[in-house]
């Protein structure tokens, strides 16, 4: 697959049949990825792969949590206090769309509390990664993860897999850290589901918008 086709079918999978990811091509997809640039060579990624009874452990206890009504305890901000345009109706779109797709009316919130429980299943993918960064790094580390990420991501399809980055994982990073023996330095960055499309899943067939480049986009000093 070419670099454009990749980027272009890299989407939010919601949905993945249980065919094994062979630890192998794991290990290739993650050594393109790191070549991702950072500061200073930097490289501030750290990774969990959980596989087998080891995820089953880690998703078991996350829903425990859920479950026992104990509060989320989330590892950063990752959304600001207020949405505003564009950004609300954005988000709502996408929700409504996702929604929609998996026969969630407006409004059914224990309809909506389990279509957001199955991100604690990773979305039944057979491989699930908990990505990590050291407390004491700043902001521009943060900001090469996301290009590792998105590296990441790339480079998944590329081998034809498909990827759904969690934020949703943040906010339980203690029960998090006790199953997968995640030091207290290191923050939780997001969750990734990792693994094959299921195509009969109908949420799949979720496709989400792009803004037009010349929404966001001022060219200077061009002919």
């Amino acid at each position: 697959m070419d670099v454009d086709a990749a980027l272009l079918s890299r989407r939010s999978v919601r949905g993945f049949r249980p065919d094994p990811v062979p630890r192998s091509v794991i290990v290739d997809l993650l050594a393109a990825a790191a070549r991702a640039p950072s500061g200073t060579n930097m490289q501030p990624w750290r990774a969990y792969i959980a596989a087998g009874v080891v995820k089953q452990r880690l998703c078991d206890a996350v829903l425990e949590h859920i479950r026992a009504g104990r509060p989320a305890e989330p590892e950063y901000p990752y959304y600001p206090p207020k949405f505003r345009e564009p950004y609300l109706s954005r988000r709502r779109k996408v929700g409504w769309d996702l929604y929609s797709l998996a026969g969630v009316a407006k409004g059914d919130k224990a309809a909506m509390a389990a279509q957001a429980g199955k991100n604690f299943e990773f979305f039944q993918a057979p491989v699930g990664i908990i990505f990590t960064i050291d407390k004491d790094l700043a902001l521009g580390s943060w900001l090469d993860y996301g290009i590792f990420l998105g590296c990441f991501m790339v480079g998944a399809r590329g081998r034809g897999l498909h990827t759904c980055p969690q934020a949703a994982w943040i906010d339980y990073h203690s029960t998090i850290r006790s199953v997968l023996a995640i030091d207290d330095q290191e923050a939780i960055v997001c969750g990734i589901a990792l693994g094959y499309e299921d195509e009969s899943e109908r949420v799949n067939q979720l496709r989400t918008e792009r803004a037009p480049v010349e929404e966001w986009t001022n060219f200077l000093g061009f002919e």
